[in-house]
């Protein structure tokens, strides 16, 4: 890609600040967790993402899967894991995927396009334990884990906003990306395209979102039916 894509720029902001507000407010209250590499510069978060090292470099999502597990342990029984190059996530997808694990699964996984996408999963915070078994057996495949977990597949058809699948993999994938039309909101009652809320906001500081009273930050995600609006102060 040149250059990491957690600092890859994004409308204003970078990829891994749109990841991390998007899964902030999916899974509000939980803890969200970014998993680096030691010493990895990473630019400016939200309030209250954590940031967890990586034990081992150099060995793959796996490694860094059994981190963010550990970080979050007594604290949550499911994680939803997100790879950070996804900047068309939607909240609506990943509650989706983590409300259909069912009791009787380990992994809830979206099957789509002929493969399982591992990390844009949700797993029950104790698959730590195999995650860990495997990898002291030197097997780093994520696909290992599904295969030796209950795997709960998603077909597309039980998935909204199936963009969240979307990856940047190549340089091309993140210039296409970056060229596609921002999302549609409702500012104050009016049509309105928008990636954050910096875009709509002019200078005002009291703030709804989908009706809730939120912190005017500026580098808030926006996605795709939002409504914003905003108050006078008393």
């Amino acid at each position: 890609m040149g250059a990491p894509k957690a600092t890859l720029e994004w409308h204003g902001s970078t990829l891994l600040r749109r990841v991390t507000g998007i899964a902030t407010r999916s899974v509000a209250p939980g803890p969200v967790i970014v998993v680096a590499a030691a010493g990895q510069d990473l630019p400016a978060l939200p309030v209250g993402v954590e940031v967890v090292a990586d034990a081992r470099a150099g060995r793959g999502p796996l490694q860094g899967l059994a981190a963010g597990l550990a970080a979050v342990d007594q604290r949550a029984l499911v994680a939803y894991v997100a790879s950070v190059d996804v900047p068309l996530l939607h909240p609506a997808f990943v509650r989706r995927v983590v409300n259909a694990l069912v009791a009787s699964a380990d992994i809830a996984v979206p099957d789509v396009g002929g493969r399982r996408h591992a990390l844009a999963a949700a797993y029950r915070v104790e698959v730590r334990t195999t995650v860990e078994e495997l990898l002291a057996q030197d097997v780093l495949a994520m696909n290992a884990l599904l295969d030796r977990c209950r795997v709960q597949r998603l077909s597309g058809a039980e998935l909204p906003a199936l963009e969240s699948l979307t990856n940047l993999n190549e340089p091309g994938d993140y210039e296409r990306a970056l060229a596609l039309p921002a999302p549609e909101v409702s500012v104050d009652g009016s049509p309105a395209r928008a990636w954050s809320l910096g875009a709509v906001l002019r200078g005002r500081d009291r703030v709804m979102l989908n009706g809730v009273a939120i912190d005017s930050d500026p580098e808030l995600p926006l996605v795709s039916g939002d409504v914003v609006s905003f108050y006078a102060g008393f």
